[in-house]
Order: C-alpha cells, then structure tokens, then sequence
C-alpha cells in the first residue's frame, strides 16, 4: 500500500471497524440495561410480533383470572345471603310445627302467624336487597334462561368472561340464580296456593309444613348450583393461571436477554472499541510520515 496525503485508507478502514464495533457495543449496553433481547423491531422483527401477540395473551389471560374471582365474590354473596334466608326459612317450619299442635289458642295462633309473616317479610326483602356491584342476585334479575347483552344494561342470565376469545365453550359462563323471595319459594301472604301462605289455623299450618319443605329444597338447589359453579370457576382461574405462566415463560425466551451470554459480547465488543480508538489514533498519524520524507 503505497503512503499517501489525500487519501489515508487504513484510518478510513480502521473507522469502519470502529463504528461497526461501537454500534454492537451500544447495542449490547441496551439489551443489558433494559434486560431485553428485542427492544426494536429491527432487533427481530418476527420475534417482535410473536412477542407482543403473547404479552397480549397474558394481559388478557390475568384479567380474565380477576374476572372469575370478581364472579366468585358474586356468588359468595348471593349464598351468604341465602344462608340467612336458610334460617328464616327454618324458623318457619319451626313456628309452622308450633301452630300445627292442637294446644294453641286462636289468639296464641294468630301471635305465631304473625312472627310467620315477619320471617316471609324479611326473606323478601333479603332477595329484594342482596345485590353485587349493584347487580342484584336473588330477586329474579338472574333468572332468565336466555342472555342479551346488546344493549348498555344486559338482561338474562349473567354472562361471566375469562377467556381470550369468545368461544362458549372455552371463554365464558353463565350465571343463572332462580328468584328467591318468599313468594317464589312459596311461602308468605303472597305465596300462590293456600299452602304455606299462613298458620293462623290448625289445618293451614298442617299445610304450611309440606310447602316449607318445598321451599327448603328450591333453596338449597339454588344453593348447590351456586356451590358447583363456584368449584368449577376456581379449577378455571387453576388453569388460567397455568396458561398465563406458561405463556410468560414462552414470551420471556422470545424476548428477555440472556445476561451471561450478553456481557461475554458486551465484553468482546468493548475491547474492540477500545483497540480500534487506539489503532486509529496510530492511522492517522500516518500522515506525518509523509511530512518526514518531504522535509
């Protein structure tokens, strides 16, 4: 290579390897600070995209384990409630009992019905009043066999979603509680049927004890559905869970840096940089051979 003053090749050489070995340093100190293999698109572009479809997955993945959970809570909350109807309901047939005996007064009656009434009354306003985010539960809002939910307010059945799609058979439940008021149960002045609507007589309070029994199983059957779409809602968040973690640990191979391997090129690249500033400070100092020659 012949020493010229217009053209000094092995500095412009050397400032290539520099600049290329700086850009993989600069690089390098990125993925290390930020603990990220692919920061931009251009780190891997296909590694972007399958990266940002699976952060999307576990963001929708955890959401959809609160969901379940926000619908747990509901369902606590409506058989807490029904486990206060659950003692009316026995107090009931307690005082039914007390009026079917012959050793009563009329009077003595008419005192035990109106403490039957009083239970009915309060197992209304139970059903009436139970709600969750003031969505109510037990007065017949949920019972509805059908689900709309085209407009801003849904009716019918309460839709819970979990999942990442809509797929019925995968991403959502419904919840349907039957309406549980003393009226529905069949007990109480508004109850349909002589039976079970008072005991302020002997033969009425006879009555009362088959249709306070009617209404201790649609009770606990409300109960039992409530009890096994809870159980089956806490297997779902199980699975949630798994799939979320598994998801992270998928993504997390796509786009976390391996710190190891990283600092071994972060090294490599610095001694690179710090040889190629040296080295151009010799190239361009080739100049001043020249000078030497001309003098």
């Amino acid at each position: 290579m012949s020493l010229t003053i217009n053209h000094n090749l092995l500095a412009a050489n050397t400032a290539r390897n520099l600049s290329s070995s700086y850009s993989a340093l600069s690089t390098s100190t990125q993925r290390l600070s930020s603990g990220l293999r692919v920061n931009t698109a251009a780190d891997d572009a296909a590694g972007l995209a399958v990266r940002e479809i699976m952060r999307a997955e576990v963001s929708s993945l955890n959401q959809g384990v609160r969901n379940a959970n926000d619908a747990i809570s509901m369902i606590q909350t409506a058989d807490g409630a029904l486990g206060v109807v659950d003692e009316k309901l026995i107090r009931m047939k307690e005082l039914a009992m007390q009026a079917a005996t012959g050793t009563y007064s009329s009077d003595q009656r008419l005192i035990i019905d109106s403490e039957y009434q009083a239970m009915a009354s309060e197992i209304t306003r139970i059903a009436n009043s139970t709600d969750f985010n003031g969505i109510h539960l037990l007065n017949g809002n949920l019972s509805g066999s059908s689900y709309d939910g085209t407009g801003l307010k849904s009716t019918g059945k309460l839709k819970v979603h979990f999942g990442t799609g809509n797929d019925s058979a995968e991403d959502y439940y419904y919840v349907q509680i039957n309406t549980a008021t003393a009226s529905a149960l069949g007990v109480g002045l508004g109850a349909t049927g002589t039976n079970g609507k008072s005991i302020s007589t002997q033969e009425l309070a006879q009555k009362a004890l088959e249709a306070l029994d009617r209404a201790i199983v649609s009770k606990d059957k409300i109960r039992a559905s409530l009890g096994a779409l809870q159980n089956r809602l806490e297997n779902t968040i199980t699975n949630l869970s798994i799939q979320s973690e598994n998801t992270s640990a998928a993504e997390s191979q796509i786009s976390d840096v391996d710190v190891a391997t990283e600092m071994t090129n972060f090294t490599e690249q610095q001694i690179k940089v710090q040889t190629a500033v040296a080295m151009l400070s010799q190239a361009n100092s080739l100049g001043k051979l020249a000078m030497n020659l001309i003098q």
